[in-house]
Parts: structure tokens; sequence; C-alpha cells
């Protein structure tokens, strides 16, 4: 049976999209290179995408009728087609946009008229127009908005957040014409309880960029606000459960030891803006870049402070890190901050072993980081124990009587039983 949707990317953002579809009845077919597709084929999901979906949502999107594949010829008999490639940051920080330009060539080869091609990869403001348009133009001899509906939306993921499911979270849609919009709206209307229509792609590609930059933002003053309070020796945690309790101009956020996933703002070096503009765009963002990247290092401070109070050297130091994914109750460890804590620790002379449920091998620096068979026996053993993620299956209570030294950089252990951020 022909496909009526394409999804070209299936990693973190086209898997949740093509499973929405598959569930929505929607025929559906993922293009991706040959070596994902068959993982995929048979039912395992890609690493880097087990937080998006995991083995048995993969069986039950192919028992609906999903399919992966590598043929460019899969891309020619759909009605619609969405962009999902990464767009993670280069060496030099800029947005690596290669995986994009790839699929819209591949895809332009066999685009046909009417087809609504949707971008939802994380993108600067004005990627779709300046950047997807011309290749999908001058690779079809079509003209967008003409012959074809161009669209973007950005993705809004929250891996593990059953609070908010794909269905349940409006989709911002820019398009190039106001055709383009509802062409677009029409699609995701069949997926979602609620679409917002913008005025275009690039405010659409702004949602993104503002979006994730307020996250990011807000992280990096409560990081701030952290070492603030450590320094005056006030209690921040309950600082913030206070906070919280005002009903209107406050959201609470919390600190951690940096910052990870895959919704961060783009650098603002590395954002086009006019020569016009005064100073440097997005200072704000620049700055929280800057605080929220030296977070490791200040718990790496933290924790060589705590060993030395306690008559222990870094070097030589067992240290136990409980929790290396970015984010709680998932196996994704895009952007989390443990690799780098790991890997300072590493080069100070410590010991490293970890524990994380969902996270049966990792490697650091190329080499593997022995994991925790037994929790409770390795909490006692290690010299320092460091609280990276807060897993729903950690009994904390439990591990802080256990633990030498137990440095929570969640605020997640009761006030009192262990040392915190």
């Amino acid at each position: 049976m022909p496909a009526d949707l394409a999804v070209v990317g299936l990693g973190p953002l086209g898997l949740p999209l093509a499973r929405a579809a598959v569930a929505a009845g929607i025929a559906t077919v993922g293009h991706d290179e040959q070596a994902r597709v068959r993982e995929l084929a048979l039912g395992r999901p890609p690493r880097g995408s087990e937080a998006a979906l995991s083995a048995s949502e993969l069986r039950r999107m192919l028992a609906g009728g999903f399919r992966a594949s590598a043929d460019p010829a899969e891309l020619g008999r759909v009605r619609t087609a969405v962009i999902c490639a990464p767009t993670n940051p280069a060496a030099d920080r800029s947005p690596d946009l290669s995986g994009v330009v790839t699929a819209a060539r591949t895809l332009a080869a066999r685009l046909r008229p009417h087809t609504t091609v949707i971008l939802e990869s994380p993108v600067h403001p004005g990627a779709t127009e300046d950047l997807l348009r011309p290749i999908l133009e001058q690779g079809s001899g079509l003209r967008a908005g003409r012959d074809f509906h161009l669209a973007y939306s950005p993705a809004r993921l929250d891996p593990g957040n059953r609070a908010y499911p794909y269905h349940a979270t409006p989709k911002v849609i820019g398009g190039l014409t106001p055709a383009c919009t509802e062409s677009a709206a029409a699609f995701y209307g069949r997926l979602t309880d609620k679409v917002v229509r913008a005025r275009g792609p690039r405010e659409a590609e702004t949602v993104h960029l503002l979006e994730t930059s307020y996250r990011h933002v807000n992280i990096a003053l409560v990081n701030e606000m952290a070492v603030l309070c450590h320094d005056l020796g006030v209690d921040l945690w309950d600082v913030i459960r206070c906070a919280e309790t005002k009903p209107y101009g406050f959201q609470a956020f919390r600190p951690g030891p940096g910052v990870g996933g895959h919704g961060l703002p783009p650098d603002p070096e590395h954002l086009p803006h006019p020569h016009r503009t005064p100073g440097h765009p997005l200072r704000l963002v620049g700055l929280a870049r800057e605080v929220n990247q030296r977070m490791p290092a200040y718990v790496i401070q933290r924790a060589a402070t705590l060993l030395n109070e306690h008559g222990k050297s870094v070097r030589g130091a067992r240290v136990l890190l409980l929790g290396i994914t970015y984010k709680p109750d998932v196996a994704d460890q895009e952007g989390s901050p443990a690799e780098e804590i790991a890997t300072r620790l590493t080069g100070m002379g410590a010991t490293i072993s970890y524990h994380d449920p969902h996270v049966p091998h990792w490697r650091v620096l190329g080499h593997p980081v022995p994991r925790a068979d037994t929790l409770y026996e390795a909490t006692a053993a290690a010299d320092l124990t460091l609280l990276l993620q807060h897993h729903r299956t950690y009994d904390l209570q439990g591990l802080a009587v256990k633990a030498q030294l137990l440095l929570d950089t969640r605020g997640a252990t009761p006030a009192g039983v262990a040392y915190r951020l």
C-alpha cells in the first residue's frame, strides 16, 4: 500500500512523529540510511532514539503498517513529506545543517506537484526560505507556494512526559503562503488536538528559538542562584519551594550539573542578523550558555572540596556517578553533563564507575566505564557518590544512608541527609 506520509530522518524527532501518524491511521514510510532502516526493521530503536521510542512502541508501529526504507523512490509517492534531520552543533558551535541539505536534495529529486513539504529540524530563522526552498525548487523544477506547499513547524517533544503526549501538545505552523499554512494545518490536525498558525515560516522558526532560549536562560538563572546560595549558606531548594507558591509572575526552574537534551538554542554567534542590529544579538542567551557550560566544572569543584573536608583527595578517590542521562527516567544521553564530569574526574586521577537503570553500557573518551551491578554495595564502597540524574527507581533515603559522601546535584534528597548543590 503506498504511503501517505514520508518522515525523512528517523531519529529523536522523526520517530515520535511517525508513531503519532501511524496511531492516527496514516500510512507512513520513514526514510533514512540503510543501517538505521535495518535496525528499525528488526524492531530495535536506533541508538540515541530510545527516549523517543521504546522497542515495544516500535513493534506496535510496525504491526500498524509503518515501513522504514532507504529507497529514495518512496519519497515520490506521498502527499506529505516532513524533514526531521538532526542539526546538532558542529565543532565550531555553528548548527550543522548538512543533514537538512542532504534530506532536501534527496526529496527534491522525487518531489511531485501538490506535495506538502514541512521542515521540523531545529534551524535558525530564515532557513526554510533561504536554505530549504532553493534546494527543493532547483532539484524539482517546481515552485514553492505555487506547485507544492512549504512550511515550518518546530518540534515540541518532551521525552517521558506523560502529561503532554504528542496529540495533547499544540503544533505551531508557518507556511510560505496562506495555502501552505492551511495544507500543513490539515495534516497536523489529524495528529494533534490544537494547531496554531504563525504568520510565516520565519515566525514559526523563531518560536523554537524563543522556547529553547527561555528554558536555557531560566536554568542559567537558577544555576547562578545555586552557586550564590551555597556561598551564602542559604538552602536554595527551600527558596525555590517557597517561591513557586507565588501564583503569578514566576515559574520554577531547578539547577543541575549542566543542561542537556535536544532542545538547546543555537549559539547566538551563529544566528544570522542584519548589520544594523545594535550590539550583539541575544546577549542574554549567550551569557546563559556560558553559565550553564560552567556547571560541570562547578560540580567538580564542589566534589573536590567535599572530599578534602573529609580528609580525602580527588586523586585515587572512588567516585560513583548515579544517573548519566540528560533527563530522568529516559535513556537519552544527548548533551548530558555526565560525560564531561567523568572526563574531568578521570583527568584528576579519580576512579570512576556509574549506575543508570536505563544505560547498560557507557564509554567515556573511548574507554568503557565500569557499571555498578549492586547499587547499594557500590554506593557504600565509593568515597563519593554523585547524583547527576534523579531516576524514580532510586531510593535516595536508603542510598544516603549507605553512602560515605553523597553530593546531590538535583536537590532530590530530603534536607539534611546529603550534600546538595
